[in-house]
């Protein structure tokens, strides 16, 4: 989609009944226009909000594979294309000489794109990956809802889009590779390791401190204040990163000597009371 963006010509290879499965994912649903040329049912009245928030600037075919008519089609789309993507689990597209060692032998400049769960090596490279699930394994889950609530899952499918820019950075350093080499790359991304990266300071914290991690709510763990509080009328969210902003913030709730205090001087002063902060502001 962002490679679209940038200007190239994109063509998604969809299943040759059902289509995307995402197609499906709704309601909502926007309506088809001309519903005579669609699948249009009770069911499935038109392409699912989701389908069209992730599919801008692609054309779309649908080509059997199991088929040897339908494996030339792609073999001849990869022979003229830049960068092909792909999300099976490793090892199908080989099955059907549609794998990278297969394509880049017609198209030795060929950027293949894999995007897996657990990537081509390792004891689950075999099976599918959800970011739901991935969410639970990597340990975002664990760390995202309230202190003393169950794990959640975030809001949006966050580590599926990290993986896609990920893949994204990864194919426009693999086509300047090639401007060098005269050669594609085969990428290898995962879902799995795309969440363990962006646990970020998380993850460095325990590996440099020791600390295990946890549930915060809206709360940061090192920084405060930095959180949600409640108020007469609704909620606001509060998140003061140094010491000339917290300062900031007890002259705009008419406070100004909280940032003399010296329990809170500095933001490691703060984060050490931070329970005492907290029942001052919301007080």
């Amino acid at each position: 989609m962002l490679l679209g963006d940038l200007g190239a010509e994109i063509i998604k290879v969809e299943h040759p009944l059902r289509g995307d499965d995402t197609r499906t994912w709704g309601p909502p649903f926007k309506t088809y226009k001309n519903p005579k040329n669609t699948t249009q049912s009770p069911s499935f009245p038109g392409e699912s909000a989701y389908y069209l928030s992730v599919n801008r600037n692609k054309k779309s075919i649908a080509i059997d594979m199991k088929k040897e008519s339908g494996r030339r089609i792609l073999t001849e789309l990869a022979s003229k294309c830049d960068i092909l993507v792909e999300n099976f689990v490793p090892g199908k597209l080989a099955k059907m000489q549609l794998g990278y060692n297969d394509l880049q032998l017609v198209n030795p400049r060929l950027v293949y794109a894999s995007i897996t769960g657990y990537g081509q090596t390792g004891p689950y490279r075999n099976k599918p990956g959800y970011d739901v699930i991935i969410e639970a394994e990597a340990g975002l889950m664990h760390i995202t809802g309230e202190e003393d609530g169950p794990p959640v899952k975030v809001g949006v499918a966050v580590t599926d889009i990290m993986t896609g820019l990920y893949t994204h950075g990864a194919i426009m350093a693999a086509l300047l590779a090639r401007d060098k080499t005269g050669r594609g790359q085969h990428i290898d991304a995962s879902l799995l390791q795309t969440q363990t990266s962006i646990l970020a300071n998380i993850a460095s914290s325990y590996l440099i401190g020791g600390q295990e991690a946890r549930r915060w709510g809206t709360r940061h763990p090192s920084i405060a204040p930095y959180q949600v509080f409640a108020t007469l009328d609704g909620s606001v969210c509060i998140g003061a990163g140094n010491n000339t902003q917290f300062a900031s913030l007890c002259n705009a709730i008419g406070m100004p000597n909280l940032a003399l205090d010296k329990r809170f001087v500095t933001n490691a002063d703060r984060v050490s009371n931070r329970r005492a902060l907290i029942q001052i502001l919301e007080g």
